[in-house]
């Protein structure tokens, strides 16, 4: 098994974990963390008074604080947040990418801008109702929809940042496309007119694949909403499903197995997918959508409020079933591993129980996490606990990230706590059948002390 884990499986996991363009996208996402983490508060401060029980009481404190418009700072920041998610995106991606090829990233970020600006509709259908006329509906120039900006368009914006960034760093390796200017010509300068030949070019090329997509393949349709149609639609679907959650959960927990980071690994596939499905659960309510049939399951920070409790492998609950048997043995490992487990950091126990490359936890460890998906994604399409509409720090408490992950409901307080249960069920004869190998071990050795003395 270790030769095969060697030969055909660590290759292929340490190549998809190095790939410079996945990186890019984790590290581009990861990066914004302040971004979506403030908006994604703004938008649940602004809607906690739609919580049954505590909401009307929350709204009328809120109105008495600040008035009638109390959630104007929330709705502004939400504006500037989570509405551009997107271009921060395309940013943060094409200067992570331009800097794995040791370029400087601060032009490629610029022209990835730029590709994706042009790649955007100038005209907008717009309807104007005149003071005392009918409203009037037509094509107005200059006129942009935010969905070409938000996480709606998420999947454009990280195909053009890579392929526009990846035309420029080309480009820029090109001699004779590079303008050298005299020593005397200050730096910033001199960097700036070396790259403006490939910087021109990427934007020519790209605004030319444009035109030519709009005219001989998409019928007139912009690059976002053709993706949106023929790839995204369908991808989001496949995502949004019980059987896609459990394979990222049993890929990321045998990654870990092998001692791979599980979520680096998978995270330039899983996080834009998340996110995307994440940010359209947070607009939803924002704008109010009480129908709870049109959120999303499997978005967001479902993965970090109901399954990675204490950590991937809800190593929590492995914690809590130690403390249980009560072992001696296990409180010095208790003491080093709650405190971090507490927040979702479970790296002490991972390597020093350890369950990395253990064949005694490769069950427990796989099987409780996807035990757990497939009970806080019935639950949640059942309507038994409200879809996740917030995005949480994943370092958020167990049972705290499941209520504030679905607005404040406590229904995903219950449900994270349930599964807390399940994961000490689940490990807790595990933790026990450890402890009489153990036992059995040390009194096989003791036995045999006598034996080895004598014949000493």
């Amino acid at each position: 098994m270790m030769n095969f884990i060697d030969k055909f499986i660590m290759p292929f996991a340490n190549k998809l974990g190095n790939n410079r363009h996945l990186l890019a996208i984790r590290d581009a996402l990861v990066g914004m963390i302040a971004i979506t983490m403030i908006g994604s508060l703004a938008v649940l401060l602004n809607n906690l008074g739609k919580v049954p029980g505590i909401g009307k009481y929350y709204e009328k404190l809120m109105i008495s604080l600040f008035g009638e418009t109390w959630t104007t700072l929330g709705g502004d920041i939400w504006w500037g947040t989570l509405a551009f998610m997107t271009i921060f995106a395309v940013f943060g991606i094409a200067n992570r990418l331009a800097k794995s090829y040791g370029d400087d990233g601060f032009e490629a970020m610029l022209v990835a801008g730029a590709s994706f600006f042009v790649l955007i509709p100038q005209v907008a259908n717009v309807s104007i109702t005149p003071e005392g006329g009918e409203a009037v509906t037509g094509g107005a120039w200059g006129f942009i929809g935010w969905n070409y900006f938000n996480a709606t368009a998420l999947f454009t914006g990280i195909i053009v940042a890579i392929v526009a960034t990846e035309i420029f760093v080309r480009l820029a390796k090109i001699k004779f496309l590079v303008i050298n200017l005299p020593d005397g010509v200050p730096p910033a300068v001199s960097r700036s007119f070396a790259k403006l030949l490939p910087g021109m070019g990427t934007i020519f090329t790209i605004g030319l694949f444009g035109l030519i997509l709009r005219k001989f393949i998409s019928d007139g349709a912009y690059l976002n909403d053709w993706i949106n149609k023929v790839l995204v639609s369908p991808l989001t679907g496949a995502v949004d499903s019980m059987l896609f959650a459990i394979l990222i959960v049993f890929l990321v927990h045998g990654f870990w197995i092998l001692g791979l980071h599980g979520p680096n690994i998978l995270g330039g596939i899983t996080t834009p997918l998340m996110t995307k499905l994440g940010q359209e659960n947070i607009n939803m309510y924002a704008q109010g959508v009480q129908d709870l049939g049109k959120y999303h399951i499997l978005s967001g920070s479902f993965l970090d409020a109901f399954v990675y409790l204490g950590g991937s492998g809800a190593t929590l609950g492995l914690l809590v079933a130690m403390f249980i048997a009560g072992r001696k043995r296990n409180k010095q490992l208790i003491a080093l591993g709650t405190p971090p487990g507490i927040f979702q950091i479970n790296e002490p126990i991972l390597f020093g129980l350890p369950i990395v490359l253990n064949p005694i936890w490769f069950i427990p460890f796989i099987l409780g996490p996807i035990i757990m998906t497939i009970v806080a994604y019935t639950s949640i399409s059942l309507g038994l606990v409200h879809p996740v509409v917030a995005d949480i720090p994943w370092v958020t408490p167990a049972i705290v990230g499941g209520l504030l992950a679905t607005g404040g409901h406590v229904s995903g307080a219950i449900l994270a706590f349930v599964n807390l249960i399940i994961s000490v069920a689940i490990y807790l004869p595990f933790v026990i059948a450890q402890g009489r190998i153990e036992a059995r071990r040390e009194k096989g050795e003791t036995s045999s002390q006598p034996t080895d003395t004598l014949n000493m």
